[in-house]
């Protein structure tokens, strides 16, 4: 499966999953707990890839950027925000010197 696929998929999910019962989906549960709740959730998971990436054993890695990239697009869909903005934004940056892209945020 193409990697934007599986993006877009995941986030139709997550879109769904804000009507459904709390009870009955974990995501579900997060929404109804608040931004709090998510922001907590991206941190603990944050925390993790750290500690992951200090690990010799990639899967490690590989799992926590999973849960954290999952987490991370949890909050976005409960903002509100749409995948396009993410995709925009790498979108907008691809091609562009790193440093240059940091200097124009100091501006």
């Amino acid at each position: 499966m193409n990697p934007g696929d599986v993006l877009t998929q995941l986030y139709a999910t997550l879109e769904a999953r804000k009507t459904a019962d709390p009870q009955g989906s974990y995501i579900s549960s997060l929404y109804a707990k608040g931004t709090d709740a998510i922001l907590k959730k991206v941190g603990e998971e944050a925390a993790e890839t750290i500690i992951a990436a200090k690990n010799p054993e990639p899967a490690a890695l590989v799992y926590e950027l999973a849960d954290l990239w999952f987490h991370s697009l949890v909050l976005m869909a409960h903002k509100d925000l749409p995948l396009t903005a993410l995709t925009d934004e790498l979108a907008r940056r691809f091609g562009q010197s790193g440093l240059a892209e940091k200097a124009s945020r100091s501006k």
